[in-house]
């Protein structure tokens, strides 16, 4: 990890813990992240294990990571990775088991892939986590006081409303194609946490974010504006295999981890929020012309080139969220589009 990288994911933790959120209900408390190796799962590790030392809790959290690969978790998440409240917990959610969670506080289920490119060549892998492994967790969070599950914007399917999306607006979605693994396993993620807390009275809530980037979305993650991002940190031309013209709202990794704590500590039970900052919407052209404008300097430019094999791009051409159930609960996006991509690239770069 660079001086760089530290120094951006601290100043954003601390950005988390600047929330004004009921702190003290994490007092003490066992919390679990799946996926504490992945981008989200890593800002709530980070701020998590954060809230004692900066004197939001009475006591330390302990927080258990079940990832899959730990030696590779710990490598993403080296400037925590000795922290003696953290716990590693090795367990693979494809897997149909229940995994033993030492009666867990909250629990929060973020384990995904997450991009397309996995869709094509790796379709089980992709809902198992979503499905078995929500079925799993769920199971295994008896007596928990809240459980949260990360869902995605995927859910609305064909939704054609010209306004922003609310919670209750769904298009179709055929289930009958490859890459519904994602979307239709996040739809049955849902409609578990919502079934579980009807019929045995886990309090559970879930988001949807839309478009989350920053610190800690790696260089292979296949999207967009991953790959936007990366170009400019190696000085490498950004590549657009597409005319540019879908439109996405982009929530910037500080602001994506402090609403999914908004959600846990205020969130109803059985709701769905919308997590996402439509403040940012823009295109993908837009986007690629804001970044090259913003990072001539260091020689950045735009290229046109075919669309790469296997992978399976989205077929809705916006994605813009209602957040006001959200906001409702305290929450609001900060950090706006230039600052954000400012911040991304910045802790990537060499």
């Amino acid at each position: 990890m660079t001086p760089a990288f530290l120094r951006v994911v601290q100043g954003d933790t601390a950005r988390v813990l600047a929330a004004d959120l009921p702190w003290a209900r994490l007092s003490g408390a066992r919390v679990v992240v799946t996926g504490a190796a992945g981008f989200l799962g890593g800002g709530l590790v980070r701020a998590l294990l954060a809230l004692h030392p900066a004197g939001r809790v009475a006591r330390p959290l302990q927080v258990v990571a079940l990832v899959r690969d730990p030696a590779r978790a710990r490598q993403r998440l080296a400037d925590v990775a000795d922290d003696p409240q953290l716990q590693w917990l090795t367990w693979d959610l494809n897997r149909l088991a229940v995994p033993d969670l030492g009666a867990p506080d909250f629990v929060v289920h973020a384990a995904s892939q997450a991009s397309p490119k996995f869709y094509a060549h790796d379709p089980v892998g992709t809902l198992m986590p979503n499905a078995v492994g929500t079925a799993a967790l769920l199971q295994a969070s008896a007596g928990a006081q809240g459980f949260l599950f990360v869902s995605s914007s995927e859910v609305y399917g064909a939704a054609t409303t010209p306004e922003a999306l609310q919670e209750t607006q769904f298009g179709a979605l055929d289930p009958a194609t490859v890459r519904a693994c994602y979307a239709e396993s996040k739809r049955l993620g849902e409609t578990l946490c919502v079934a579980w807390h009807a019929q045995h009275g886990l309090p559970t809530v879930v988001v949807r974010p839309f478009h989350t980037y920053g610190p800690g979305l790696m260089a292979d993650d296949g999207r967009v504006f991953a790959d936007f991002a990366y170009a400019i940190a190696r000085g490498e031309p950004i590549v657009m295999t597409s005319d540019g013209s879908a439109r996405r709202a982009f929530c910037y990794g500080s602001d994506a981890t402090a609403g999914v704590l908004t959600a846990l500590l205020r969130g109803a039970p059985g709701q769905a929020y919308n997590l996402a900052n439509p403040q940012a919407d823009t295109s993908v052209r837009e986007l690629a012309e804001l970044l090259v404008a913003r990072f001539a300097a260091r020689g950045a430019r735009l290229e046109r080139r075919e669309p790469p094999g296997g992978y399976l791009p989205s077929p809705f051409n916006r994605l813009v969220p209602d957040i006001a159930r959200l906001q409702a609960l305290g929450w609001t996006p900060h950090v706006g589009l230039a600052e954000g991509f400012d911040r991304f690239i910045e802790a990537i770069s060499p």
